[in-house]
């Protein structure tokens, strides 16, 4: 009679392959629950709900991109104010904006913020032209006027050191700083 002994299994190897397969589930669940995370903090109803937002939103609820326009189309508040030029810088400029934001909402009084200011120092740093371009590809279309064909033409050919932000200053939020300004107003 043979007898047949089943090869044992080292301990060292159950435990990478115990390893292994927590590593694997692990992975996956933190891919699936950034996906979400990402998603879920994408929407202007997210962004809102910082108080200091709740005017803004108002403000570009009432502009072109909030969705005023022929077409219906409402861009996000992320389509406009994170970069578009590569899915980690999108990311880390996400966490940053964001760990900013929420900083921001607790530790700035609303009602005696310079909101102007702040726009006018800051409004390039959060207004990206990839994210322009993202959406406006024809920067020369039929009906533009000669000052924004010429304007555009040079910023096509590299001509203007400009930024989309520097010439359409609040595209994205009609009348910004009135409807701050109203908002805090009826705070007081």
């Amino acid at each position: 009679m043979s007898s047949r002994q089943t090869p044992r299994i080292s301990t060292a190897k159950k435990m990478w392959m115990l390893g292994a397969v927590f590593g694997v589930v692990g992975a996956m669940v933190l891919v699936l629950a950034s996906g979400f995370m990402v998603e879920s903090t994408n929407t202007d109803e997210f962004c809102s709900k910082c108080h200091v937002m709740e005017p803004f939103r108002t403000a570009w609820q009432a502009s072109v991109h909030g969705g005023k326009n022929p077409q219906g189309f409402t861009a996000q508040c992320v389509d406009c104010h994170l970069p578009h030029s590569g899915f980690v810088n999108y990311l880390v400029t996400k966490a940053i904006t964001g760990t900013s934001d929420i900083y921001h909402n607790f530790f700035i009084d609303g009602k005696s913020f310079d909101w102007a200011a702040n726009a006018e120092e800051n409004r390039l740093k959060f207004t990206f032209d990839s994210a322009c371009h993202r959406c406006h590809h024809n920067l020369t279309p039929p009906g533009i006027s000669s000052g924004g064909l010429i304007a555009h033409r040079s910023y096509l050919r590299g001509e203007a050191n400009k930024m989309c932000a520097e010439c359409h200053m609040h595209v994205g939020h009609k009348d910004m700083l009135q409807t701050v300004e109203k908002f805090y107003a009826a705070e007081k």
